[in-house]
């Protein structure tokens, strides 16, 4: 989990236009389980983009499927991309232009809270749109991840 810490760091910290979503995103709203990446919804802007590419620039990021391919993008690819896929020195990021069941960037950014993190403010799909996104995945593990997240909504109220 610390190197993911490490990720996020880096995304505040630069500035990025994102918001967490997806394992981390339901971590932070107080699930225990285990994620792997970091998912963020992110604004597919070319200075967003930009951004992204030297905020991870020194921890050699590739193409999780293409490891031979560093991520160099240029401008005019950025207006033609959808999703990035990134794996670092430090683990996975998948950047997503959408999330499923909720929308693009700007329906994300609404159905977002804002939460306090040891190196700055960050925000996280709200609750109640990080169950319909995995509702709308209908994965097994995303599936488990609903039931702890209406567990943890069920307590607050």
């Amino acid at each position: 989990m610390q190197n993911l810490s490490e990720l996020m760091r880096r995304l505040v910290s630069s500035q990025v236009e994102f918001v967490l979503v997806g394992g981390f995103a339901a971590v932070a709203h107080g699930v225990t389980l285990i994620t792997r990446d970091v998912d963020i919804c992110c604004r597919f802007s070319e200075t967003n983009l930009m951004r992204i590419q030297n905020v991870f620039a020194d921890l050699q990021p590739v193409h999780p499927s293409r490891p031979d391919l560093p991520l160099q993008l240029k401008p005019e690819q950025c207006s033609m991309l959808e999703n990035l896929y990134l794996k670092t020195d430090l683990g996975a990021i998948d950047c997503l232009g959408e999330v499923l069941g909720i929308g693009n960037y700007d329906e994300v950014l609404k159905n977002s809270v804002e939460v306090e993190l040891p190196y700055g403010n960050c925000r996280i799909l709200g609750i109640d749109a990080l169950i319909r996104a995995k509702e709308a995945m209908n994965r097994n593990h995303d599936k488990i991840t609903v039931m702890f997240l209406k567990k943890i909504k069920e307590q607050q109220n």
